[in-house]
């Protein structure tokens, strides 16, 4: 099954940009057909577990969504019991939102979905060389990652992803 491409010219970097952009989307996209969570109220679950907790002006700032927006899915999501909702401690006027422990159950039992449909396609489609070979590429793709976290920090003010790990 190894797939090892022609000894050619290297692709030009918006070439390689391009493919990248397209490869990785595709990949996600294909992977979130498991899911059990809508992609936007998956979303607010994993930033409140990569994050912690936080306002539901936070996280509509961190999607880049209006408050209200954001509220009708926070309402959605505390009254699946996936969220909790307390007191700021520093301002009693704002309401800061926690995962619960159903909340936390969703989002990992839809992250292991994730991998779990990877994990056998990886099996499937490639053999022992060409698993060695994806291992490498992703020390490349966290290095350009890296890259692109530094020259350019996220809306939010961090360089954390909008969505975190799956």
């Amino acid at each position: 099954m190894n797939s090892a491409l022609p000894n050619k010219q290297a692709p030009s970097p918006d070439e390689l940009a391009a493919h990248l952009r397209a490869a990785v989307g595709a990949l996600v996209r294909s992977t979130r057909t498991v899911d059990r969570l809508a992609p936007i109220p998956a979303a607010v679950l994993d930033l409140l577990d990569v994050r912690g907790p936080m306002t539901t002006a936070d996280l509509a700032a961190s999607r880049g969504v209006r408050h209200q927006t954001m509220a009708a899915t926070v309402k959605e999501l505390t009254d699946a019991g996936f969220l909790a909702v307390g007191a700021d401690p520093d301002d009693a006027r704002k309401k800061i939102l926690t995962l619960t422990t159903a909340g936390k159950s969703a989002i990992d039992a839809d992250r292991r979905q994730r991998v779990s449909a990877l994990a056998e396609a990886l099996d499937a489609a490639l053999d022992e060389d060409d698993r060695r070979v994806m291992a490498h590429a992703l020390h490349l793709i966290d290095r350009v990652t890296a890259t692109v976290a530094e020259a350019r920090p996220s809306p939010t003010g961090g360089n954390e992803p909008l969505t975190g790990a799956w």
